[in-house]
């Protein structure tokens, strides 16, 4: 494996980590896990009074309830202070949105239900908890498993 660093003139750009490979194999997997969690945002979730640091390794999904946005675990939820627009903008691509209410993360995603003429039912490793994806979002959810190494 090759190691290159590439310094960029133009000061406005955002820093960029590119894999290139020929296959996507644990080594790779890893690599990009822990990309990943060095650029992920630190987020702070909210329990009652209690604010929590929470690993985003562990959330199912994000979902908004009302005027609330809550990060759901396989056994709890718990309130965040963004929006999803926000989470979209700032989480790693391994998250994607489902709906106009609901941003995923894949890596948790069990099966998906298929159903051509409504939502489908996204079901999560672990737990009961479960999503639809609307056909809207279906497209960019089957590729965002696809860039996992699963074919839906």
């Amino acid at each position: 494996m090759k190691l290159r660093i590439e310094i960029s003139d133009d000061h406005h750009a955002e820093d960029e980590v590119i894999i290139r490979c020929q296959s996507v194999n644990d080594t790779i997997r890893h690599l990009q896990a822990y990309v990943q969690n060095l650029a992920a945002p630190k987020l702070v979730f909210y329990k009652g009074e209690q604010a929590l640091y929470i690993s985003l390794d562990d959330i199912l999904f994000f979902e908004t309830e009302g005027e609330q946005v809550y990060a759901h675990t396989r056994t709890d939820a718990f309130r965040v202070r963004y929006r999803l627009y926000e989470l979209e903008d700032t989480l790693s691509r391994v998250f994607v949105r489902v709906s106009k209410g609901t941003i995923v993360n894949t890596a948790h995603i069990y099966a998906i239900g298929r159903n051509l003429s409504t939502s489908s039912q996204i079901q999560f490793i672990g737990t009961h908890k479960h999503v639809y994806v609307s056909r809207h979002y279906n497209k960019i959810l089957k590729e965002r498993m696809q860039e996992r190494g699963v074919k839906k």
